[in-house]
């Protein structure tokens, strides 16, 4: 699994310094998100396109076709074909994902994602954001997300960090001290 992570932050990279290069990485990392979440959501055009059945030639054309009529641009329309040369579409998902991650550092931007018991409040995910932002130096891109489970308190995730302030686990870790005991 991490060869694959590699060879896919290895494409991202590659399309993330043409971008760069022509002052549209951010441009082009949504499109390849959009391409990738068709491709996602999409067990036909998965089929279509990784099929060896099809010729080359063929599933090709099907996905200059699809770049063509989602408006892709030159840059994205060749890396989709490359990919495809190369055998890695099946990767599309991965790429795009590494290419997102990339374009957020690039930009200087980190996404957090806060998963509580119930809705958050706007005002309080504005504060959570401005100190998350104050912390990193960064802009933050926030996620908000419910889990009942939790039963209170909040979960944050932070690039690769997780803070965890749930009711669900102070329980679990007062179970457990008073089992050892």
């Amino acid at each position: 699994m991490a060869l694959e992570g590699s060879i896919a932050r290895r494409y991202a990279r590659a399309l993330l310094e043409i971008g760069i290069e022509h002052k549209s990485y951010e441009k082009l990392g949504r499109e390849l998100e959009v391409v990738s979440s068709l491709y996602r959501t999409s067990k036909d055009l998965q089929d279509t396109l990784s099929n060896p059945v099809f010729k080359l030639s063929q599933r090709k054309a099907v996905l200059e076709k699809l770049s063509v009529r989602l408006g892709l641009s030159k840059s994205v329309r060749h890396f989709l074909l490359l990919i495809m040369d190369r055998g890695r579409i099946g990767r599309l998902p991965d790429i795009a994902r590494e290419m997102s991650a990339l374009v957020d550092q690039q930009a200087g931007r980190v996404r957090a994602t806060v998963v509580s018991a119930r809705p958050l409040g706007e005002d309080f995910a504005l504060t959570l954001r401005g100190a998350i932002e104050k912390r990193l130096g960064k802009k933050v891109i926030l996620e908000k997300r419910e889990d009942p489970a939790l039963i209170g308190g909040m979960v944050t995730k932070v690039g690769d960090i997780l803070y965890d302030g749930s009711v669900r686990t102070q329980l679990a870790l007062a179970k457990q001290r008073l089992l050892s005991e």
